[in-house]
């Protein structure tokens, strides 16, 4: 199915970095981009008394959605974009473009008091929440460095419910789309019995730990293994919190791929303390996707 790249945008620097990437993104998929811009009318009544109500829809299209869209042209000339404004505001509205989309692209911080924050409010929420895979356009890089066309590799978090991950399947398709290596990494901890209390010990459970994680890294990865056997697989375990190996992990990578679980009939933020670390610490670009349990 040809479902478009959609991207967020807010008139922030932050979101323009977002077009960048999701017009690649879209580039490598083939696919068409689509631009939405969220908006309260109330916050922009200066503009309606300048220029009357009629005129409102065509300034906010005209300075935000339309120099989102030529920004994107003259990066990929022919590219295929369609623009849309929506009267609403922002989470609902990119919630309800991600269930279309093949993937919804958002900066990582927004305008205004948001900008002081780590990670946006919108971008936060659409990630917890959203149905389809979430990419938050992180990094201090310019408007090429860490974009989909880089020749770095992609890494991904491997689950616990490792046999049937989204994110792990996202994460094959997007390291095949760029012919790049993907980094799969499965951290673990020794069990808390494990002290050096017992020195003749200490080596078994930790030895024990390491295999349980290398055994889900396989079986996480067999499947899409066989769908994507042209993607180099590079296998890592490794001692430590999860969010820290994902963070350290992400200091040279083009995206860093994480999965977040939605309980069926659950209310609430659909993301875990490890997405939530890497969402608002990562290095460089993370896809949230969501794992239905």
């Amino acid at each position: 199915m040809n479902l478009p790249v959609v991207v967020g945008v807010d008139g922030s620097e932050s979101s323009l970095r977002a077009v960048d990437w999701a017009t690649d993104e879209a580039a490598l998929r083939g696919v068409p981009l689509r631009v939405v811009y969220a908006s309260l009318w109330e916050r922009y009544e200066h503009a309606v008394f300048a220029a009357g109500p009629g005129k409102t829809e065509q300034i906010l299209t005209d300075v935000l959605v339309v120099a989102a869209a030529k920004r994107a042209r003259s990066r990929v000339p022919d590219m295929e974009v369609a623009t849309e404004v929506v009267p609403e505001g922002p989470v609902p509205v990119l919630r309800r473009a991600a269930r279309g989309a093949s993937a919804l692209v958002v900066g990582s911080r927004g305008r205004g008091g948001a900008a002081e924050l780590l990670l946006g409010s919108v971008g936060f929420a659409v990630a917890g929440h959203a149905d389809g895979p979430v990419i938050v356009v992180r990094g201090d890089h310019d408007d090429r460095a860490g974009s989909p066309a880089q020749g770095r590799r992609i890494v991904v978090g491997v689950p616990d419910h490792a046999a049937e991950s989204a994110a792990v399947r996202f994460a094959f398709r997007e390291a095949a789309q760029r012919a790049v290596p993907l980094e799969a990494v499965r951290a673990w901890h020794c069990t808390a019995h494990e002290t050096a209390d017992h020195l003749l010990l200490a080596g078994e459970p930790a030895h024990g730990d390491k295999q349980s994680a290398a055994d889900a890294l396989e079986t996480g990865l067999r499947a899409p293994a066989e769908d994507y056997p042209a993607v180099e697989v590079r296998r890592r375990t490794v001692e430590g919190p999860a969010r820290t190996v994902l963070l350290d992990a992400s200091a040279d990578a083009a995206l860093l791929v994480v999965g977040a679980r939605r309980p069926h009939g659950r209310i609430g933020l659909g993301i875990g303390r490890v997405t939530h670390a890497v969402l608002h610490h990562a290095a460089c670009p993370v896809a949230v996707v969501p794992e239905r349990v």
